[in-house]
């Protein structure tokens, strides 16, 4: 998957990007990231771009997200911001960037959940090849949930990916947190993941982190994505991530399970796949996520 063009200043992006002569204007923060700085930029022509930035080491991130949404992107289901460029600076120390089409803020249009949720449905139904080398699900690069790496190892099984790339690592990073117990209850867990998931129907290009802080109202109006945390897998994983830290109105909920009806038992799935998402969060923002994680496997290794 290519990655955007990437330069060696925010000069040399913006006189390659809009011209000769082209400098910053004006600078506006911009809030809501726990991870990178976020501004709004007005150019000499008059032109606006959103601009990420972080530590010059943190490229991958940058590189990492457009790869993920030029993937989405290609299957010409759902928007997304359009990537400008990326590249480092030397400036104020030192620090990476990644230059985005500026979202204005338009009104939502009509039908706003119903329309997201069919164009999901069409996203999750789309060919996922290219993606994928050597198997059905995984990803062809590895990448990051939130600023934690994220394995992408090809799997020609869902659950063993699951199971492998997701959970596991996850629960050795997590390891001081737990005591002989539940290092026992986490082990029997994990020989049963097979069991608590099934096969999908066909593999699916997943947003990988979607929860209603990474979808945005784009430019035309209806719903965007940003933020992805992109891989091949079941396309439940997304719809129970939307459900995990508040979910969206049940418009959305009916109008996805009518354009890609849902296969039975996914309530029983939910939470094995959300415990991925709580894991990551236990380890990036501490114990506050750990009696949930414990509540899920101590349930979920009686069955």
């Amino acid at each position: 998957m290519m990655i955007p063009q990437q330069f060696t200043s925010l000069e040399s992006a913006l006189c390659s990007l809009f011209g000769e002569g082209t400098k910053v204007e004006g600078t506006r923060p911009i809030s809501g990231g726990d991870i990178n700085e976020a501004y709004g930029l007005t150019l000499t022509g008059g032109e606006r771009i959103f601009m990420k930035t972080n530590t010059r080491d943190n490229l991958p991130l940058f590189a990492a997200e457009a790869v993920g949404l030029t993937a989405i992107a290609r299957t010409e289901a759902i928007g997304t911001p359009h990537i400008l460029g990326m590249g480092t600076d030397e400036g104020r120390g030192g620090y990476s960037f990644l230059l985005l089409e500026f979202i204005s803020g338009k009104s939502r249009s009509r039908n706003y959940w119903e329309s997201f949720a069919r164009q999901l449905a069409d996203m999750h139904r789309a060919s996922t090849d290219g993606l994928v080398s050597g198997g059905k699900y995984g990803f062809d690069s590895n990448n990051y949930i939130g600023r934690h790496s994220q394995i992408n190892t090809v799997r020609d099984s869902w659950t063993s990916f699951f199971r492998d790339c997701r959970l596991e690592p996850q629960f050795l990073d997590a390891a001081s947190y737990f005591d002989r117990g539940d290092q026992r209850r986490i082990s029997r867990f994990l020989d049963h993941v097979d069991e608590m998931l099934v096969e999908p129907e066909h593999p699916s290009l997943l947003h990988g982190d979607l929860w209603s802080g990474n979808v945005i109202t784009g430019n035309d109006g209806s719903a965007w994505l940003i933020d992805p945390a992109v891989y091949v897998g079941h396309a439940e994983a997304d719809i129970a991530m939307t459900e995990l830290f508040g979910g969206f109105p049940p418009a959305f909920y009916d109008a996805y399970r009518e354009a890609a009806p849902l296969q039975p038992g996914y309530e029983r799935r939910r939470d094995v796949y959300n415990l991925y998402h709580l894991l990551n969060h236990l380890n990036l923002f501490g114990r506050m996520y750990l009696p949930e994680v414990k509540r899920i496997v101590g349930r979920m290794s009686a069955i």
